[in-house]
């Protein structure tokens, strides 16, 4: 099966779910992420202090709806799971439209679209609906019945690590918590998915050999979550070198980056690389303590360097936490795009590595080793990558820096340093 209908088949089966910050919706989304890799799921109880924060009951939902007088549904949780507010309190009463309305949320600017809405850390309740249904509502008593729970339990998360030749780590991480949205969630959820896979089918057994870094991949509930995470897992910050959260695959939109905290870290350098190298259009966006799991990962006390790769950013599409960000307002071959994008970031960071020049004094004789063949006044790319690593190869560049600095492909700067190694002029940094 082709990798786009590999990511796009996953959706499909998610897309169902009723995903929140904890619970069942939770767990069988990471259970069917299982079974593409092993993935390790882990469950924090309700209480646990996470710095500032305290991991919240488990909530789950049985049931969800409002009902005229007639017996008729005006709202139906098992139609639609984001006409209810995530996190609502059981209710079983009966109101009259104007206290009903005092809980009903929708969007007058998108008749058609019901929003999606959640109230995490305040106890109450309340349903989302299209506000073209809404307008319709006549004066009745309704029957409101949420069959749902809040009890101790647990905050639910995957991890999936593979182990490299160093401790150096190349973190990625993607939420898990909302029901019912392609690109908000499940695009990063299911490419994340195919690209974990993509190492693991590469270094997953012991003969498959070991990639120079080591990867993590995190599955967690949005803010929440990576707070958890963060708090139980401050003993491996340091081996973290780069870093990127990343949701929002799927539409038309262009890339766009948005830098780590640092602003210079390697992260921040080398996505907008591989982006030019691909000949994408892409914007690269300032740190700023607003949007995803980026602003956890660069809070000052941690200040890690982690990047964010999305295409439109949250909030700047009109489908954001709709109804509308359905399968429909994504496709398959941007899915395929954003794969490819992070495979060749993966590949740029495994190739990326700094050099000293053993032989500085003046330009080495290339011609005895075999390296240099032209006639002189008429060098070729390759030969001139080698002039150019041998020439800027003091400690101080790595090969992105020589492959910007010369514009010559990347690839065919890698090239040249593997050569000029394996003829002792070069030594590897470590």
């Amino acid at each position: 099966m082709a990798i786009n209908n590999e990511i796009f088949s996953l959706m499909k089966l998610l897309f169902p779910f009723n995903r929140s910050i904890t619970g069942n919706g939770v767990r069988k989304t990471l259970q069917e992420i299982k079974n593409y890799i092993p993935l390790q799921i882990i469950e924090v109880p309700t209480g646990t202090k996470v710095f500032d924060w305290e991991v919240p009951p488990e909530w789950n939902v049985e049931d969800a709806y409002i009902e005229n007088s007639r017996g008729e549904k005006v709202v139906d949780f098992k139609k639609n799971n984001l006409h209810l507010v995530s996190y609502s309190v059981p209710v079983n009463k009966i109101l009259r439209l104007n206290e009903l309305k005092k809980h009903l949320f929708s969007l007058p600017e998108h008749p058609g679209w019901i929003p999606y809405r959640t109230t995490y850390y305040k106890r109450d309740w309340g349903f989302c609906m299209a506000h073209n249904r809404l307008l319709e509502l006549k004066e009745d008593n309704y029957k409101v019945v949420i069959k749902s729970s809040l009890e101790n339990g647990s905050l639910t998360y995957g991890e999936f690590f593979i182990k490299g030749k160093t401790q150096k780590e190349v973190l990625f991480s993607t939420h898990i918590c909302h029901p019912s949205m392609a690109n908000d969630n499940l695009s990063g959820i299911s490419v994340m998915t195919m690209l974990a896979k993509y190492l693991y089918d590469l270094y997953g057994n012991d003969s498959s050999g070991r990639p120079q870094y080591s990867y993590r991949f995190l599955f967690v509930p949005a803010t929440i979550g990576a707070i958890t995470w963060l708090a139980q897992n401050e003993d491996k910050l340091a081996n973290i070198e780069f870093g990127l959260v990343t949701s929002l695959l799927g539409d038309d939109g262009n890339f766009n980056y948005k830098k780590s905290r640092r602003g210079n870290s390697p992260v921040d350098k080398i996505v907008p690389f591989v982006l030019e190298k691909k000949k994408k259009k892409f914007e690269v966006l300032e740190f700023t303590p607003y949007g995803y799991d980026e602003r956890q990962f660069c809070s000052p006390g941690l200040n890690l360097p982690v990047g964010r790769l999305t295409r439109t950013p949250n909030g700047e599409f009109p489908e954001y936490h709709t109804s509308a960000d359905n399968l429909e307002f994504i496709s398959p071959e941007k899915l395929e795009e954003a794969f490819n994008l992070f495979v060749g970031i993966i590949k740029t960071i495994e190739a990326n590595k700094k050099y000293l020049n053993l032989n500085p004094k003046c330009e080495p004789q290339l011609g005895k080793r075999g390296l240099y063949k032209s006639v002189a006044g008429n060098i070729k790319e390759y030969e001139l990558a080698l002039l150019w690593v041998l020439n800027m190869s003091d400690g101080t560049n790595d090969l992105v820096d020589i492959s910007n600095k010369s514009g010559i492909p990347f690839d065919v700067i890698s090239k040249a340093a593997s050569d000029l190694l394996n003829v002792n002029l070069l030594k590897e940094l470590k």
